[in-house]
């Protein structure tokens, strides 16, 4: 699985010519309340098993949590799963708020 920045990340979504990615937000529901990035997915961590084939293996996905660490976690069940377009955004949406978003709420 492969790790990028929240700057990295915000590169990506702004460079249209590379496909965009599915922003794949593992974080509870009250969190994903609080703040998102716009156009994430939400699924949360515990329900990634049994909503799998709501996935599409031959898409780039970017797993998304508060720090990273769940979204590590959900990264490598997705590679065991056959995905190979994983990638982990470091430091989480808390990361994103702190270095790409400035408005964003943080918790």
């Amino acid at each position: 699985m492969q790790n990028l920045t929240a700057p990295e990340l915000a590169a990506w979504l702004a460079d249209e010519s590379r496909p965009r990615p599915v922003l794949l937000d593992v974080r509870e529901p009250w969190e994903v309340q609080t703040c998102q990035i716009e156009g994430s997915v939400p699924i949360p961590m515990n329900s990634i098993p049994a909503r799998l084939q709501e996935l599409d293996e031959d898409l780039p996905i970017v797993c998304i949590c508060h720090h990273g660490a769940r979204s590590a976690s959900v990264g490598a069940f997705l590679e065991r799963n056959g995905f190979t377009q994983v990638t982990n955004l470091t430091g989480g949406i808390h990361a994103w708020a702190l270095q790409v978003d400035n408005s964003m709420p943080t918790y």
